[in-house]
């Protein structure tokens, strides 16, 4: 297995609410990781995470709108335990993130969304292949059902309407003609909401 020389974190994001605020900086308690938190004057965060020997440290600024804190990093990470828990802390607070795990020969890219894995590259000699890519077969599934469900929707209505023309084309007595051409009026207003 190949040695990682670094995990470059590209265009991170992370949004908490105060209470997740508070849990976000008990999980770095949790991981053994020496951290300070500042609380600025007008109410934004900033953290430093430093692996055991002080060596390398991570700065995460938390800027606060309404009532959540919003911070966006990029930084480049070398040892293993600091690079272990901001691993766990973008799948625990559900970031979003594009990860390089840097090696010796090749890079592998890892695509978060919403702290899940959506999709891994692997870089090697100025080509990139798809190792893994989520896909939702349910949802897909589900989307293709209602699509069908609006498409026999819209034919029972273009049906309806076919009748109603054809009974209009054979009455002549206004009161009739007047409710059919109502119905008429309806359905078609339902029909361009169903094709919309």
């Amino acid at each position: 297995m190949a040695q990682r020389i670094a995990t470059e974190y590209v265009n991170a994001s992370l949004q908490l609410t105060a209470e997740e605020m508070a849990g976000f900086v008990r999980f770095f308690e949790d991981q053994h990781i020496k951290h300070q938190v500042r609380v600025l004057e007008n109410g934004n965060h900033e953290m430093v995470l430093e692996d055991d020997a002080g060596r390398e440290e991570v700065r995460l600024t938390f800027e606060r709108q309404q009532d959540q804190f919003i911070s966006l990093l990029s930084c480049r990470i070398m040892h293993p335990k600091l690079t272990n828990a901001m691993r766990k802390a973008v799948a625990a607070f559900r970031g979003d993130a594009v990860v390089n795990r840097i090696y010796p020969n090749y890079t592998m890219t890892y695509h978060y969304v919403q702290g899940n894995v959506r999709k891994i590259v692997e870089n090697k000699n100025n080509e990139a292949k798809v190792i893994f890519e989520f896909k939702d077969t349910i949802g897909q599934l589900e989307a293709a059902f209602l699509a069908m469900n609006v498409e026999n929707e819209i034919k029972a209505v273009q049906g309806a309407i076919d009748q109603l023309l054809d009974l209009r084309n054979q009455c002549s007595d206004r009161t009739h003609t007047a409710i059919i051409d109502a119905r008429l009026a309806s359905y078609t207003r339902q029909l361009f909401m169903l094709e919309a």
